[in-house]
């Protein structure tokens, strides 16, 4: 069974960074677009960051030029690197496989992020 684990959160300070990791197993994940969303408290579910199979990226504007997605297709693993973090950028990220017609769709549990003093 197409299973997501998210790792590699935790409490840091405003300015600081985390990378959070997302290793996927089953069928499809080198060839799916993958997503990292992230909710909060109160909020509904954002679109960070995508990434294609072939590398390419997308940002929410929020995080442009802070944030930054990657993938390592021969450890079906897909990072998130997360720089000058900022309070708002505190909630629960979540790694997504997009389905299609070779890959399941799938989300992962999520890891709580908190940047706070």
């Amino acid at each position: 069974q197409v299973q997501l684990v998210e790792s590699g959160g935790g409490l840091v300070q405003p300015g600081g960074s985390l990378r959070l990791f997302c290793a996927a197993s089953g069928r499809g994940f080198n060839i799916a677009i993958m997503d990292w969303y992230r909710q909060a408290p109160g909020k509904q579910r954002e679109l960070v960051a995508t990434i294609t199979s072939g590398g390419s990226t997308n940002y929410a504007d929020s995080v442009k030029g802070r944030f930054t997605i990657s993938r390592d297709n021969a450890k079906s693993t897909v990072y998130l690197q997360m720089n000058i973090l900022k309070p708002e950028d505190t909630a629960v990220y979540y790694c997504h496989q997009r389905g299609s017609w070779l890959s399941e769709e799938q989300w992962g549990r999520g890891t709580q992020v908190t940047v706070s003093s």
